[in-house]
């Protein structure tokens, strides 16, 4: 079984491009620890600015994490931490032609979908910002959905003709 062209470039790209958005945005968060006046290449504005989101609560844990265990708690990572594991799960498990890894690219994009969601909602209500590493971290997560269930499809289909 032999997947299209484009649904391995895209997921390549897409990947990387993740990847390189959520390293990116974890060497800003430690930056801005070490250093207060640190200005980030995102940083265009009072209301334009990746580091005053990254430092925010929500930029750990998701802002939830806190609530059930301490904040310098190995739970409490900052969110680009759970980006580069989720990004590197998904180009790995890409490689996969099983149903059960298609299954599993596909739910684990819902739940990054849903998170994309509800961190833009706080970016937009709550912190009043806007975070262009952000916003690119939520449309690649979008598209990543759009190709696994594409992906999840195509082997549902080839796995009905061979019955």
């Amino acid at each position: 079984m032999v997947f299209p062209t484009w649904e391995r470039k895209a997921r390549t790209f897409l990947c990387l491009f993740g990847l390189f958005l959520s390293v990116y945005a974890l060497h800003v968060e430690l930056s801005r620890e070490r250093n207060p006046d640190y200005r980030a290449l995102c940083d265009l504005g009072a209301s334009v600015s990746c580091s005053k989101v990254f430092a925010s609560r929500w930029g750990r844990g998701f802002g939830l994490v806190h609530l059930f265990a301490a904040k310098d708690s190995p739970l409490n990572q900052p969110n680009s931490v759970l980006g580069i594991i989720f990004y590197t799960l998904q180009m790995g498990l890409g490689l996969s032609l099983s149903k059960k890894a298609a299954l599993f690219l596909v739910f684990s994009s819902w739940v990054s979908v849903a998170g994309s969601l509800y961190l833009a909602s706080i970016l937009a209500f709550v912190l009043g910002d806007f975070c262009m590493v952000c916003v690119s971290t939520y449309v690649v997560n979008f598209a990543l959905l759009f190709t696994n269930v594409k992906r999840k499809r195509a082997i549902e289909g080839m796995k009905e003709k061979v019955r």
